[in-house]
């Protein structure tokens, strides 16, 4: 048997204001897909390795990724999506397709990039199996549904599970394969978005929810359970909470367990909220700490989608006199340049910060030296490739600055530590990132600080200008009917 796959992969933040195009897509094609996916911990790495000891035939065709950020270019979506159908055209004798998706991206015009893409590959293939996996901040979208005979998301947070969904995507592919199962597909929708550390599968009221969805797949009949918290900052018409369950043959057990888990997660609704510490408040935490501190800036995530620039954070460290040595990235090309026109161990006058969301932020002044230059290319503790463009290290008073030109997760050690950095020698490390960060900074950190500053990513939700989803929506209005009224 023959299936193909393809991945279609980016989280879009609708307020950053810095657009996404189609050269920031990394873009592997055919056979370089296998070379650059297997032995990685990735949805792509774990459909490979079941589908090579089912001796199946892979056809691989595209596989774009770009880091979280703002709204895609129109004419560098249009392209994106027609290379991809395109490429599956090419091959209209495969038995099945399996694709990786995020489910979060929105294009400056489109709202829907991944039911679009699922919707021509269901034209393309007919009735053939189509099987898709998605992060649990995927948007879901009717399209979505339509489209796909299985949507399968994570089921961690933070993400550790990449490998094992795209294992799980891919076994369910082989028994859609096999016509050993008939999908049957439940969807409640919540109009709640959430933060917080509730969220976190294996402390917070979230890893209850998805034990119950983990009991269902594992249960005779039960196929795929997921909830699809969205991206709250994917502005889009569909943007809401979802919970959704795949059952073999059996809608009324689906629906009886999709309300199930639904009731639960609208029950605690409150709860799923963050809880975020003023500036001010967070440099005195972070004195009277002995050890590491972490930053969370959730609000500038690159992982989450924002833009990356902030210098809230490092001009709060420098007006209050922090003393402490603190380690801050942040994505400025014109200043990257700077430091490379000056040198390593020259001092440089430098303006940092507020390049690409520049109605939030402000450039800061300041006279840093310049300790390394580097091309920008790494690698990620998943094993697949970070492209930061040109990246410089400088170092201002106590404070080392991580400037790159491209957006980067900031996320894992590993953006520092290939770049001659080590956070554990740091009294201060700042992280865009508001939760996936502790699977990496948990063991070594004495105290971590959700950060209240402004960003398009803000987890004050309050703070964010939404137009296109759904309203009445919790926490942003009073929401007085219980959606299951």
């Amino acid at each position: 048997m023959r299936v193909l796959i393809a991945e279609m992969k980016q989280e879009t933040a609708t307020f950053n204001p810095a657009p996404t195009r189609y050269e920031d897509f990394q873009i592997y094609r055919d056979g370089d897909i296998i070379s650059a996916y297997r032995d990685t911990k990735t949805e792509l790495a774990g459909a490979l390795d079941v589908f090579a000891a089912e001796d199946i035939d892979v056809v691989p065709t595209v596989a774009a990724a770009a880091v979280s950020g703002g709204p895609v270019a129109s004419a560098g979506l249009d392209r994106l999506l027609d290379e991809l159908l395109e490429s599956s055209r090419r091959h209209p004798d495969v038995d099945a397709v399996y694709v990786c998706l995020h489910g979060a991206m929105a294009g400056a015009r489109e709202d829907d990039p991944e039911g679009r893409l699922l919707e021509g590959l269901r034209r393309v293939f007919g009735e053939r199996p189509l099987v898709a996996s998605l992060d649990l901040h995927a948007v879901l979208t009717d399209r979505m549904l339509a489209a796909a005979d299985l949507l399968v998301p994570y089921h961690t947070y933070p993400h550790v599970d990449h490998y094992d969904t795209g294992k799980r995507a891919a076994a369910n592919l082989l028994r859609l394969m096999r016509n050993e199962v008939q999908p049957t597909t439940a969807r409640v929708a919540l109009p709640m978005l959430v933060r917080g550390d509730q969220l976190i599968t294996a402390t917070g009221l979230f890893g209850e929810a998805i034990k119950m969805c983990q009991q269902i797949e594992s249960s005779p009949g039960g196929l795929v359970a997921g909830v699809l918290i969205g991206n709250a900052f994917t502005d889009v018409p569909d943007l809401q909470s979802n919970v959704i369950v795949t059952t073999d043959d059996d809608d009324s057990r689906a629906a009886a367990e999709a309300e199930r888990i639904a009731r639960f997660m609208w029950r605690h609704r409150e709860r799923f909220q963050a809880e975020l510490i003023s500036l001010d408040e967070a440099i005195s935490l972070a004195e009277a700490t002995n050890g590491l501190t972490v930053f969370s800036d959730a609000a500038d995530a690159t992982a989450s989608g924002a833009a990356g620039d902030s210098n809230a954070i490092l001009k709060g460290l420098i007006q209050r006199g922090y003393a402490g040595r603190a380690l801050v990235p942040i994505v400025d090309a014109p200043a990257v340049a700077a430091a490379f026109s000056a040198g390593i161990g020259v001092d440089c006058d430098l303006s940092l910060g507020g390049t690409r969301d520049p109605g939030r932020f402000q450039p800061l002044q300041l006279q840093a030296r310049v300790k390394s230059l580097h091309d920008g290319e790494f690698r990620y503790e998943d094993g697949t490739e970070g492209r930061g463009g040109r990246t410089a290290v400088v170092v201002a008073g106590s404070h080392h600055v991580l400037i790159t030109e491209q957006p980067v997760y900031v996320v894992g050690r590993r953006v520092f530590q290939q770049h001659g950095l080590e956070p554990q020698d740091f009294d201060l490390v700042v992280v865009k990132s508001p939760n996936g960060f502790r699977t990496w900074y948990e063991s070594i950190a004495d105290r971590i600080v959700p950060v209240d500053v402004p960003g398009s990513t803000s987890a004050n939700l309050r703070s964010l200008p939404y137009e296109k989803c759904v309203r009445p929506m919790f926490p942003l209005d009073e929401v007085e009917l219980s959606p299951f009224a």
